[in-house]
């Protein structure tokens, strides 16, 4: 039996996780707020898609400081010097307990010799004293055992006497040591160990320093291998001299050329990579500088000053203090060093110096990343992002997320939802039908199942269209005959046979859909107070749809879009993405918007004529022999010749409906008035539920019927 597994079509498919005509979506969300495609597109860059998390650049932002915070609240920086401290404490104790260990050894055998002294002292004695049966040679013997126990205990009081001078001299050096690290291991280094375990507990310590300093000094000269032996040693020492020799040649304007392809062969034998410029080269090595000095200045104050001096010390003992220094001061010549940068570590894990510096290194790109990001946000340097560190720091979806943005506006541009002219992206006829579409399935989606229909009218109007429903026929129906279903009552009637005799009832019709030609004109107010408020996108999202809905599902009907603030102005399909409020026009002229709109209603002679107008003021500006007059409050006259243009629509049958997203005093006495006039509708509504509104009433409007 074979068996199919089906999963959503991009998981594993090698599909891509958006296509264009979901870039467009998104991306059309942002040109109805933003009015330019430049500014949408930097909008969706920083927001990035909303079914995926992470996909804008702010999120990514937000992703680093997240990252860089939780490495900041793990580890405990300041263990790196604690640890030293302690190991080098450790020797210390271990010292001291060595030579204490010492004297007691030495005052015991000295006791101990003392005492065989007495013992054999008084030994003799008493042969002396005994009677004349004891034999003189017993006497005697006993005699040369107390002078040699008398020898030894000599000897051993005097190297109990030397193992004090020089105990003493141990602890008082030992007690006199500075506090400082650095000196105290510059000290060590010439002090002759009494404790065997002291001594090696110091040259495992120093052995450590030296391999992390060498370490850090191949990363830093970009040389590969962990070797720690002399012989690599040697070959830091030689590097340090031949760059040096090169960056003052190279300051006195002599060729490096041929020097520089020398220390790359040197560099690739040590295990180094090849093909470095000598300027990126060196500004790496600034940059592995710069991440020890974040190390420093990321210690409290005696810690890095403790840390430094050690650094210091070491390099001293490793031959390289004053290379280092002469190179580090050619290399700030070439790049002059930022201020070190202070991370304030708040946890509680141990590190030692390779993995302090690992995370300085980290944090570092962690900052290089932030900023590349942050510039990006001001729509410079988006390609300039670095992608392989987005994938190290982030991980793979960061680096994917980063990728399509990177590619967002060619995409559109193949899909041809975007063109170029000449340096600016504006969109193409196929991408405002998108957007278009986009607003009409946004709204559409919020109206409730079955509020949505064409309505009944007691008249018809021209234009008929067939659907696929039938019907039995009535006299004064459209003959649109089924002729299958005709012939199929027919023989259910008579039963099977030829000839077939049809009688009326059994022929059968399609259903016929009898609309009125409507003629619209949007009337969007566009003055300030509409962007103050947040009802310019939802008004500019319905006229986009309404216009969409219009010319997709009505084509016999007509639509028109006029734009009024102080003024008003007719405004071309093509301009509604692009439209935005009037930033220095706060006025309300709606006078003149009705009389463009009545200019354009009468190039039509027949059919339903209607405006529908979005307003969230009442009228403050009105046009008068030539002359514009504004006024807030609105004045009498402003109304006045407001509603004279509400009476010659009212006149030549235009129908006006308003549809009010505010609820002032001013603004409902002007809608009333212009209601009992016109005998149109006025809704209160709001942002949210605009779009309901306006699109139920538009197919209400329409009256059709089904015959």
């Amino acid at each position: 039996m074979v068996s199919y597994r089906y999963t959503a079509w991009g998981e594993g498919s090698g599909a891509p996780a958006h296509s264009p005509q979901d870039l467009m979506d998104e991306l059309s969300e942002h040109l109805l707020s933003q009015g330019d495609v430049e500014s949408a597109l930097r909008q969706l860059m920083q927001k990035g898609m909303k079914n995926k998390p992470g996909s804008g650049l702010q999120e990514m932002l937000q992703q680093l400081r997240q990252k860089r915070q939780e490495t900041l609240d793990k580890n405990d920086l300041s263990s790196v010097v604690k640890d030293l401290q302690e190991k080098l404490q450790d020797v210390l104790q271990t010292e001291k307990r060595g030579i204490n260990q010492r004297m007691d050894s030495a005052r015991q055998r000295m006791t101990q010799a003392q005492q065989e002294a007495a013992e054999a002292s008084a030994d003799a004695a008493a042969h002396d004293q005994q009677e004349a049966g004891d034999t003189a040679s017993k006497a005697a013997s006993a005699q040369d055992r107390a002078e040699q126990a008398e020898r030894r205990a000599a000897e051993a009081e005097q190297q109990y006497d030397f193992m004090q001078a020089m105990a003493q001299e141990k602890q008082e050096f030992l007690n006199q040591l500075p506090n400082d690290m650095g000196q105290q291991v510059s000290a060590l280094q010439q002090y002759d160990f009494m404790d065997p375990g002291a001594q090696q507990k110091f040259e495992e310590l120093m052995q450590e320093l030296r391999e992390q300093m060498q370490q850090q000094m191949q990363q830093q000269m970009g040389q590969g291998g962990e070797s720690s032996d002399q012989s690599q040693q040697r070959s830091l020492q030689d590097m340090l001299n031949d760059l040096n020799q090169m960056l003052q040649q190279r300051q006195q304007g002599g060729s490096t050329d041929q020097q520089w392809q020398d220390f790359q062969r040197q560099m690739q034998q040590g295990g180094g990579g090849q093909g470095q410029s000598m300027e990126d080269f060196m500004q790496a090595m600034q940059q592995q500088a710069r991440m020890m000095q974040n190390l420093l200045e990321s210690l409290q104050g005696e810690q890095r000053q403790q840390m430094e001096d050690l650094l210091n010390a070491m390099m001293q003992e490793m031959g390289l203090q004053e290379g280092m220094s002469e190179l580090q001061q050619a290399l700030n010549d070439m790049f002059p060093q930022e201020r070190p940068q202070r991370f304030n570590f708040r946890g509680d894990e141990h590190l030692d110096i390779n993995e302090a510096m690992d995370l300085m290194r980290q944090l570092s790109e962690l900052e290089d990343l932030e900023r590349q990001l942050r510039r990006a946000q001001y729509g410079d340097g988006l390609e300039d992002i670095d992608l392989e560190a987005m994938r190290k720091l982030l991980g793979d979806e960061s680096a994917e997320a980063l990728e399509l943005l990177k590619t967002l506006a060619k995409e559109l541009e193949d899909a041809g939802y975007l063109r170029k002219n000449g340096d600016k992206l504006e969109l193409t006829p196929q991408g405002m039908r998108k957007i278009g579409q986009k607003a009409l399935k946004d709204i559409f989606d919020r109206l409730k199942e079955g509020r949505m229909g064409r309505h009944e009218s007691d008249r018809r109007g021209v234009g008929i269209d067939r659907i696929d429903e039938t019907k039995t026929y009535e006299f004064g129906d459209p003959f649109y005959l089924d002729l299958h279903r005709t012939v199929r009552n027919a023989l259910y009637r008579n039963g099977e046979g030829t000839p077939i005799s049809l009688a009326p009832e059994d022929f059968e019709v399609y259903k016929t859909e009898l609309q009125t030609e409507c003629t619209t004109v949007l009337m969007l107010d566009l003055s300030w107070s509409m962007a103050r408020r947040g009802s310019f996108y939802a008004a500019k999202k319905v006229i986009l749809a309404l216009h969409n809905l219009i010319k997709t599902q009505f084509p016999r009907d007509s639509i028109y879009i006029v734009g009024f603030s102080t003024y008003a102005r007719e405004l071309k399909a093509e301009q509604l993405p692009y439209i935005t409020w009037d930033q220095a026009e706060p006025y309300t002229n709606m006078q003149q918007g009705f009389i463009i709109s009545q200019k354009l209603l009468s190039r039509h002679k027949q059919g339903t004529k209607q405006i529908l107008m979005i307003t969230d003021g009442e009228p403050t500006a009105h046009i008068e022999r030539g002359q514009i007059f504004l006024g807030y409050p609105p004045s009498p006259r402003t109304i006045t010749e407001t509603l004279r243009e509400v009476h010659h629509c009212t006149k030549d049958n235009v129908l006006i409906n308003v549809f009010m997203l505010d609820r002032s005093y001013y603004l409902r006495e002007f809608v009333d008035q212009l209601t009992r006039i016109n005998r149109g509708r006025a809704f209160y509504t709001s942002p949210d539920t605009l779009g309901q509104y306006v699109m139920v009433d538009y197919l209400r409007n329409k009256r059709s019927r089904i015959a």
